[in-house]
């Protein structure tokens, strides 16, 4: 078995945290965690303890927390992102008054006034990858020309190569908010482990 896969000897999920604890048989003393869509995955030894494993688990998710903090752009390096942006893929036509983080919007990714060049992003987009976040603010910014979601609109948005990989993205975490949860089979498998990012080695 190729060194960078791992023989899983169990999983504990804990679906009202969105955290899943998977033990490996293969992992002696190292802990690493990940982001899985909206679930928090953490690998540890088979033979750590109840408690150490909430320990490390914990651990593991203050580490992950304090990574994507300093990923996120503030308001300011967010308006400088989207002038950037307008200027890649719209020809620097979409200027907007002010871009900003909003923690009130839960259904919409992201939302723009035109008549005020105002656009505003939902705070669940942080930390997702820096393509989705592109997206939504080239999606914004495109209204800022076309306030519809028409044949003009989209042309527009033809200019940005990653919308289709973005739309996925963001459907993936839609639909995996709304599935009921389900106590995943105990059987042995075999997985890649992903390494830690950053971590050890709308509408």
């Amino acid at each position: 078995m190729p060194a960078d896969q791992e023989h899983a000897a169990g999983r504990t999920p804990r679906p009202t945290s969105a955290v899943e604890v998977r033990r490996s048989a293969r992992r002696r003393r190292t802990v690493s965690a990940y982001r899985e869509g909206d679930r928090t995955v953490v690998l540890i030894p088979a033979r750590m303890s109840e408690a150490e494993e909430e320990r490390w688990v914990a651990v593991m998710l203050d580490k992950l927390k304090a990574q994507e903090k300093r990923r996120r752009p503030g308001d300011a390096e967010l308006a400088a992102r989207a002038a950037r942006l307008s200027e890649q893929y719209l020809g620097g036509r979409a200027r907007p008054a002010s871009v900003r983080w909003v923690t009130n919007q839960n259904t919409r990714w992201g939302s723009c006034t035109p008549s005020e060049g105002s656009i505003r992003l939902s705070h669940r987009l942080q930390g997702m990858p820096e393509y989705v976040i592109d997206y939504v603010l080239v999606h914004e910014l495109a209204h800022l020309l076309e306030p519809g979601h028409g044949p003009a609109f989209w042309r527009l948005m033809e200019a940005y190569p990653r919308t289709e990989r973005a739309r996925g993205y963001l459907e993936g975490v839609v639909a995996g908010e709304s599935l009921p949860y389900v106590p995943p089979a105990r059987d042995e498998d075999r997985e890649q482990e992903p390494a830690l990012p950053g971590g050890e080695s709308s509408d």
